[in-house]
């Protein structure tokens, strides 16, 4: 081997060398806050803290049932409001428009995909809360959906993108509407990747505490109505973290690592979707 070629070796090598360091500095940082929240809120898990509702300030016991829940109900409600409008936006950016309105509509959503959460929020206040007399589960869900509703029109764009026109263009020759072409052959051909963009919007709305402070507030008992205060597990968390009482502290590690454990299921549900496409 010349001289030349082992130089080009040793710089191959240090640069692969060089990469995976730096990857590993990425990796690093949420490595040690997940094994830190192990640390600290895997001891405090218990059956209560799934089955039980706060308790009193300064008294011990109690759990966040109704945070668990009601962080579930929020992004169910998300779901289903922010999830149709994406949709149907996405496809309307894909299958129709001119491309100067389509370009003002990616433009917006783009824009709107970077405004911050408490921007959300205080919008929902002064359309929703004030309006409705009080805070209120659905305005909870509502301020979620809305932060939704870019981020899964975007990504739904994108995916019905990658279909290939032929589809489009058999189903026209076999005299198809264009409507069933799209509904039949196109979401379903794109319906995986769609999910996943779904699944990615849920992942970003499930730890938001901001928007829900200004609309759902938060509650120490269960949510009977859409109408009434809810609880959720950020702001159970952010509650109890600033609590001078040191039981609640110890739950809001708990409460902390249950969100990032719902946070890391549905991003690796995210992925395990993608893979399952690219092999299809």
């Amino acid at each position: 081997m010349s001289h030349h070629d082992q130089y080009r070796k040793l710089k191959s090598t240090f640069m692969s060398v060089l990469a995976v360091f730096c990857a590993l500095l990425v990796v690093l940082p949420l490595i040690l806050v997940f094994f830190y929240l192990l640390k600290m809120g895997f001891s405090s898990l218990n059956l209560n803290f799934f089955t039980k509702v706060p308790t009193a300030a300064g008294e011990n016991g109690g759990g966040m049932a109704n945070a668990i829940v009601g962080t579930l109900e929020l992004m169910g409600l998300a779901l289903i409001m922010g999830v149709p409008l994406g949709l149907l936006g996405g496809i309307f950016l894909s299958e129709h428009g001119s491309e100067r309105t389509n370009g003002w509509i990616r433009f917006g959503a783009d824009v709107l995909n970077g405004v911050p959460s408490i921007v959300w929020g205080m919008a929902c206040y002064t359309l929703v809360v004030v309006p409705m007399g009080g805070y209120s589960a659905f305005a909870g869900g509502l301020a979620l959906s809305f932060i939704m509703v870019p981020l899964v029109l975007r990504t739904t764009e994108e995916v019905l993108v990658l279909v290939p026109h032929a589809y489009r263009e058999a189903g026209l020759a076999l005299g198809i509407p264009h409507w069933k072409i799209t509904v039949n052959i196109v979401l379903r051909t794109a319906f995986k990747g769609i999910v996943t963009g779904v699944l990615l919007g849920l992942g970003r709305v499930a730890g938001e505490t901001a928007p829900i402070l200004f609309t759902a507030l938060g509650s120490t008992s269960w949510n009977h109505s859409l109408k009434e205060p809810i609880a959720a597990l950020p702001i159970q968390i952010y509650y109890y973290a600033i609590s001078p009482f040191e039981d609640q502290n110890r739950q809001a590690w708990a409460g902390a690592l249950v969100l990032i454990v719902i946070v890391f299921l549905l991003s690796t549900s995210v992925r395990m979707i993608s893979n399952r496409r690219k092999r299809a």
